[in-house]
């Protein structure tokens, strides 16, 4: 059985420290339960031992990038029968380097990002990369130190440009919370015939698509993307799909999809085409488990999108 895992990540005065001090000091999350807290980042505020409820918290302090080895992960855990781990992780440090590293028998239980909701929007118009890094996989996302000026459209805007999955929630000085409520439809029609995916909503497309496959079997999709032939594909199948960028130019990856003809494929790499077909979530060998394959009743080259490169923007 693996040892849960709950995460804290954001930046400095983000609010990670006080959220598990208050963690640990409430009977009903800490009554005894042995935890290991590894503590990425030293802010101002240090957490307080003898407030906490139950006594069995050990604290260990990660202060070098360099440290997050799956050897020294392990380390901290030799000889401590352990009930959960907790992370607050440096806001600085990408968390690929903990994902790399992670131990076989840790299991991320919870993910949450903490940021000050005056900063946010200038920490992502500075750091870019660094919120999309921490926000992406976090299951909530909460915005401190609320005030009534705060611009929750552009908030919103930049949170659901990284992740639709993300619970959005503003804590305010006086205590109360408030979820984001903004509707947030999609720009396509679930419910036609044929779903028409224009130039502008394919990264939004595919990574809805990906999140949520089982909603799109069976669907009619129709879409412009590029092809990619592969040789590990049989003789009537290809990918079409688009490059995506998510944050930066860096990180910019071919997102497509594996297309099955009725005939073989003779479209080049590199080919622009609008693609028409009923798309399944079927097993196939290039996904290693399930995955989306379009079965193609009609294609046309195609002229390519005035942005070539995806965006969610």
């Amino acid at each position: 059985m693996k040892i849960p895992v709950y995460l804290f990540t954001g930046f400095l005065e983000g609010g990670k420290t006080t959220i598990i001090q208050e963690s640990l000091n409430d009977q009903n999350f800490n009554s005894g339960e042995k935890t290991l807290i590894l503590l990425c980042e030293e802010g101002i505020e240090e957490l307080d031992p003898s407030k906490f409820w139950g006594q069995n918290v050990t604290i260990e302090v990660i202060d070098s990038e360099d440290m997050i080895t799956e050897e020294k992960l392990l380390s901290y855990t030799k000889g401590r029968k352990l009930d959960r781990i907790i992370i607050e992780y440096n806001g600085m440090w990408l968390l690929q380097t903990l994902y790399d590293n992670f131990p076989e028998n840790w299991g991320i239980y919870q993910n949450m990002m903490f940021a000050d909701a005056n900063t946010f929007i200038s920490y992502n118009n500075n750091m870019r990369q660094l919120v999309y890094d921490k926000v992406k996989d976090a299951e909530m996302v909460v915005l401190n130190r609320t005030s009534s000026n705060i611009d929750k459209e552009e908030i919103h805007k930049i949170i659901r440009g990284i992740s639709r999955r993300a619970a959005i929630v503003y804590d305010y000085p006086d205590g109360h919370v408030e979820y984001d409520e903004i509707e947030d439809p999609l720009p396509f029609n679930l419910d036609a015939d044929v779903i028409e995916i224009e130039d502008e909503d394919y990264a939004l497309w595919y990574r809805d698509m990906s999140e949520e496959l089982a909603k799109y079997d069976g669907k009619c999709i129709k879409f412009k993307g590029i092809i990619a032939n592969d040789p590990r594909l049989a003789k009537n199948s290809t990918i079409i799909g688009r490059h995506v960028m998510t944050c930066c130019v860096d990180d910019i990856q071919y997102s497509g999809m594996i297309c099955v003809f009725k005939n073989e494929v003779k479209l080049k790499t590199r080919d622009w085409v609008t693609v028409k077909g009923t798309l399944k979530i079927e097993p196939h060998k290039l996904y290693r488990n399930k995955g989306p394959v379009l079965y193609v009743e009609s294609t046309e080259f195609a002229v390519p999108p005035k942005q070539e490169v995806a965006t969610f923007y």
